[in-house]
């Protein structure tokens, strides 16, 4: 038998399970997401299960399940099901799917905290860590810097520098799954009842951290290449693991790019540390682009914001706006199809 409070499960959601229409059925949390079938931790035990026909044509993809959703299953057999239902989801880390306009990917579900790995070496990117965060807080998740590898050696005051106008907004941790130290400390910042998302590029050691903080080989890995000097890229799907007397890990793949579906500006100048000189521009609606008065681009010309922070700031309002544009454009189009579906359907009667 499972605990399924040791997975997160709590009164809310019991409190959600009471008003679907399957009730009387098993739930569950999804572990781990395969092409057609998903495995669902029950107080029962592991199952593998597939979606009811409802459900498979009845939704667009992006509202399959996905890693940590909680569902309501009918067991079918010892070890399969079929999953009827899905509780609502909250905190949930997206990203915008590759090669589309406005359509998001969920990531992971029902998400505390969001450890988003970098390793110090060439893989280390500031740019990408905003773009990580900015989504992230648009969510409610709580953002969390893990910087792997420590051991190849760094310039701890370069980092330091480089992250400044982040760290405010977001705990650091240094690591080497080489100085148990190190992975103890981050061991102590996850509590029970937790679920923490592990999100980063190819061949920063994400399966390798968690190995480490699981004390186990449980996740696989993959040597340096010789070649490129990286890891070789191993997750090829997320997977939740329990952490003994703590929290829920998620891996997930490492992503090449990582589209953010935020259009929210008030989190960017927040994540960027620009929202105090905001405050002092001389017009609410600045866009410190090219306005008089604008404190931002005041603290530009004399040095006090870096200018590639400037530029990552106006690089994401962009990008925020086009997905927003994108997304209206997209339900305007599901919009006027749905009414002409609906007068085919009167007029064919």
């Amino acid at each position: 038998m499972n605990d399924l409070s040791l997975y997160g499960w709590n009164n809310t959601l019991f409190q959600q399970k009471q008003s679907s229409l399957f009730n009387n059925f098993s739930h569950g949390r999804v572990s781990i997401v395969h092409r057609t079938c998903y495995e669902v931790i029950a107080e029962e035990g592991l199952f593998k299960c597939e979606l009811t026909g409802n459900m498979l044509y009845g939704r667009n993809p992006e509202e399959y399940p996905c890693t940590g959703d909680w569902v309501i299953f009918q067991p079918t057999d010892q070890d399969k099901g079929i999953i009827y239902d899905i509780l609502p989801r909250t905190k949930t880390l997206y990203r915008k799917k590759a090669g589309t306009e406005s359509q998001r990917q969920a990531i992971a579900v029902h998400v505390d905290k969001a450890f988003i790995v970098q390793s110090l070496d060439a893989n280390f990117n500031v740019r990408r860590i905003e773009r990580f965060m900015v989504q992230i807080l648009d969510e409610g998740i709580i953002p969390v810097l893990v910087l792997t590898k420590a051991d190849l050696g760094f310039n701890e005051e370069e980092i330091k520098h480089s992250l400044k106008h982040l760290s405010d907004n977001m705990p650091v941790f240094i690591t080497s799954v080489l100085f148990p130290e190190r992975i103890d400390n981050l061991r102590k910042y996850i509590k029970q009842g937790e679920t923490i998302v592990f999100t980063g590029s190819s061949g920063v050691g994400k399966s390798s951290l968690i190995n480490a903080l699981c004390g186990e080989e449980i996740l696989a890995t993959s040597s340096i290449s010789d070649s490129t000097g990286k890891g070789r890229h191993t997750s090829t799907r997320r997977e939740m693991v329990l952490l003994n007397n703590s929290g829920i890990l998620i891996d997930s793949p490492g992503v090449r790019e990582f589209g953010i579906t935020s259009d929210n500006t008030n989190a960017l100048s927040s994540v960027l540390n620009i929202s105090d000189l905001e405050k002092t521009c001389r017009y609410k609606d600045c866009t410190h682009t090219n306005e008089p008065g604008c404190s931002v681009l005041e603290a530009l010309q004399n040095g006090t914001l870096d200018n590639s922070v400037y530029e990552s700031y106006i690089k994401l309002c962009k990008e925020a706006f086009h997905f927003s544009a994108s997304e209206q454009e997209k339900r305007k189009r599901d919009k006027s199809f749905g009414k002409m579906l609906k007068d085919y359907k009167k007029y064919s009667q």
